[in-house]
């Protein structure tokens, strides 16, 4: 049997260094959060070759004394934590004790540093995990940290470096994260001596647009929701528009990546994001440090809630109630039905029977106990037609076009074009409206209501299903059953590893019930929440009113239309349709007026 022998310190740093230090970048990011964790109020880092050849971080901290520079290059030995309770309530970005002991471990490192209060600043050096001996040196109050060299005396981690173009590139992806987290400090980034960001200290508006760019900041909507010890702020990008890599997400100041977090903010995104689009966000999540657990990866980019089923849901609910603002402020309250004209021929009257001129778009009364109409249109032009009907009046403030007003950022329709485009005016320009999307919305989020109002309701099966699944899954079953109830689904352990599923939600009865089962079972265990069945009832829901919604070459009044345009501003979600695709789209009379040159 081979003999069991302790490891030498060397190796254990470089082993250690496999998890904390892969590439320049990860070097830089445990760098930047020393800088903020010694209260640093301006930092400058500078680059070589992506940080393959060289990287240094300078800032004006509270420094370190001589006699402790030898301990900051040791293993395990910090000023951030001293007790586990220190730990379970950590704070602080850095707090493992093994950043600067791995890179010793795999480079060439200079630190340089001098508190506010000493007469000059030491300087120690350390060269494959050797160190040398403090000295006293040149410097201005705060540290500055040089590594050069990385992974010299590992060759088989650097031959898996890429190029230094790449390599800058993640660097950059680092000081961009270090900076949005901490706006109120100067920071700058200096890439082979030519200055690549310069940054003010800056309001965190300023800092993402700075960073992010002004088509993000203009194209996004700011959020700021606090509920008990629980704040959740920055600016979610709107569904009709795009963005690149743009997914920052910060705990406590701190960026990381959850899977939890992540479940909550596409669910958001969910009923509104085309499907070519990606979701993008700047998002930071504030709550008691005792509520998350950082230790969790040597990273310190991974992290678990106590409580994360109410961390989702706070997240979930958060931008999914930014995203679903109507235009107007005038708006129901939100998961309740908006108010329309009685009068509106499109719209669904509340009476039990229909008029004779409707038609019924969804029955399953015997069922569900739940009846929509849709009225007829009047009139149809013919298929192969297409036209412009209008009315131009000799002023706009006759009753189908009063002033403009706040209240109605969708202006006054002037015409219907080809019978497919609602035309209206504004107060800044033109305003053109897919009819057909708009109208789809409108009752696919009345429908939405009416159905959360009666409660999900269920049907049993006169032969239950049954199915094999693991013993997590059979505890998750057990576990959650009060909320797969109130789902409408009735899932019971009938075997040591079978599960039955006695009932169904009556909206989906067609629906393949042992798959949707196993998918409800796995998102409950894996984030204690499922919208599974919310997302297949929404289904049926959106193409029920996607049938349902006025088609083209449907000829329509401009009161009509001026009813479809109030409608849509006090309806949720009602700039995308079911689809995600836009509802209206505005031309400013600016834009307008450089098409046609004028002025010029």
């Amino acid at each position: 049997m081979p003999e069991i022998l302790p490891l030498p310190d060397l190796l254990i740093s470089q082993i250690a260094a496999g998890e904390v230090i892969e590439r320049p970048a990860a070097a830089l990011k445990e760098l930047l959060e020393n800088s903020l964790d010694a209260g640093a109020q301006s930092i400058q880092v500078h680059l070589e070759d992506g940080g393959m050849q060289s990287l240094r971080v300078s800032d004006d901290g509270c420094g370190i004394a001589a006699s402790q520079l030898p301990l900051a290059l040791l293993r395990h030995a910090t000023s951030k934590i001293a007790t586990l309770d220190d730990l379970q309530q950590v704070t602080s970005f850095g707090f493992r004790g093994e950043a600067l002991a791995s890179m010793a471990a795999v480079a060439k490192i200079r630190l340089i540093s001098r508190p506010a209060e000493a007469e000059h600043a030491s300087e120690i050096t350390a060269e494959g995990g050797i160190l040398g001996t403090p000295m006293p040196c040149a410097g201005n109050p705060g540290t500055t940290i040089t590594i050069s060299d990385l992974f010299f005396n590992t060759p088989a981690r650097r031959k898996f470096l890429k190029t230094p173009g790449t390599e800058y590139g993640h660097c950059e992806t680092a000081f961009i994260r270090m900076a949005l987290a901490r706006p109120d400090i100067a920071c700058s980034l200096t890439h082979n001596h030519r200055q690549q960001y310069q940054l003010k200290p800056q309001s965190i508006s300023e800092r993402i647009t700075s960073l992010l760019g002004d088509a993000f900041s203009d194209a996004a909507v700011t959020l700021d929701v606090t509920t008990g010890s629980l704040r959740l702020s920055g600016k979610i990008l709107r569904p009709t528009a795009s963005a690149r890599d743009t997914q920052h997400l910060f705990v406590n100041g701190r960026f990381v990546r959850d899977k939890l977090l992540a479940h909550a903010l596409r669910q958001a995104y969910q009923d509104v994001l085309h499907h070519n689009q990606q979701p993008a966000w700047c998002l930071f999540l504030e709550l008691d440090a005792r509520e998350v657990d950082v230790n969790v990866h040597p990273a310190k980019t991974e992290v678990r809630f106590h409580n994360s089923r109410a961390i989702h849901q706070f997240v979930y609910h958060s931008v999914h109630r930014a995203l679903s603002t109507p235009l107007t402020a005038t708006s129901a309250e939100p998961d309740t039905a908006p108010t329309v004209p009685e009068n509106w021929p499109l719209t669904m009257p509340s009476a039990t029977r229909p008029p004779a001129t409707q038609k019924p778009f969804f029955s399953h009364s015997a069922q569900q106990g739940f009846t929509g109409w849709i009225a007829e249109p009047a009139v149809h032009y013919p298929a192969n037609q297409r036209s412009i009907s209008a009315t131009l009046p000799g002023n706009t403030n006759n009753t189908s076009n009063p002033e403009y007003a706040p209240e109605h950022p969708l202006g006054y329709a002037l015409a219907q074009l080809h019978g497919t485009y609602i035309l209206a005016q504004n107060e800044t320009g033109l305003i053109v409206v897919d009819m057909h999307a708009a109208h789809e919305r409108i009752l696919y989020e009345r429908l939405k209501t009416a159905m959360i109002q009666q409660k999900m309701a269920s049907q049993q099966l006169l032969v239950p299903l049954t199915f094999d699944v693991d013993n997590a899954t059979v505890a998750t079953a057990i576990e959650q059953n009060e909320s797969l109830r109130s789902f409408g689904l009735d899932i019971t352990q009938v075997a040591p590893n079978t599960l039955a599923i006695r009932a169904l939600p009556q909206l989906l009865q067609q629906t393949n019930p042992i798959p949707l089962a196993r998918a409800v079972l796995k998102e409950l265990a894996e984030t204690g929440h499922s919208n599974q069945l919310e997302a297949q009832r929404n289904q049926v829901l959106a193409t029920i009113a996607c049938h349902g919604a006025i088609r083209a070459n449907h000829t329509l009044s401009l009161e009509d239309m001026n009813a479809l345009l109030r409608d849509m501003e006090r309806t949720e979600r009602a700039s995308q349709c079911n689809h995600g695709r836009p509802t209206w789209i505005a031309f400013e009379m600016t834009a307008l007026d450089r098409l046609f040159m004028r002025g010029k």
